[in-house]
């Protein structure tokens, strides 16, 4: 009797759980230091964040977000970055081969927070929306930085001038 009410329990909660993190979101470590000090302030202990798929399922995201990202360098790789300029946008790089770049329609240009320690868009360039996957939503972990990821953009690094909207919806083609 028991174990057959386990096997159902099993089977019930393993198909809600899956759905569950591939639609809604998941927990994820934040391992390196190229978003301090947003994200592992201290280098030896890292954070812990809730990635929300749902906050990017219709591309919907902002100027100051932080995202998690498929690396256009290692399609292996997951990366945490801030967006900081969309499609219509004109940003100034940070050693990229050309000293402004006008960000093209279904791409967004991220940056780590620590410049100059961190592969981003000013080492691969603007990236396609079509790569994010995920936006940091909360710090879940250590205990003593619960709290929910603002959206906000550094001064030094707001684009030159700016597209469509804020609030801005990446239009996909497909």
């Amino acid at each position: 009797m028991k174990i057959s009410y386990f096997i159902k329990t099993v089977a019930l909660s393993i198909p809600i759980g899956i759905t569950f993190v591939d639609c809604v979101g998941y927990i994820a470590r934040v391992e390196g230091v190229s978003m301090q000090p947003a994200l592992n302030p201290d280098a030896e202990i890292c954070d812990y964040v809730f990635l929300s798929k749902w906050a990017v399922r219709n591309y919907t995201v902002e100027r100051g977000d932080i995202v998690s990202l498929i690396s256009p360098k290692d399609p292996e790789q997951k990366i945490i970055k801030r967006i900081v300029a969309l499609e219509g946008d004109v940003v100034s790089t940070i050693g990229y081969k050309k000293p402004y770049v006008k960000i093209p329609d279904g791409f967004c240009w991220v940056e780590g927070d620590h410049t100059g320690n961190s592969l981003d868009s000013n080492t691969f360039g603007p990236v396609s929306a079509g790569l994010m996957t995920a936006r940091a939503t909360y710090i879940v972990w250590p205990p003593n930085r619960w709290q929910k990821i603002l959206s906000h953009l550094p001064n030094q690094r707001k684009p030159i001038s700016l597209g469509k909207t804020y609030n801005h919806q990446i239009t996909t083609k497909v």
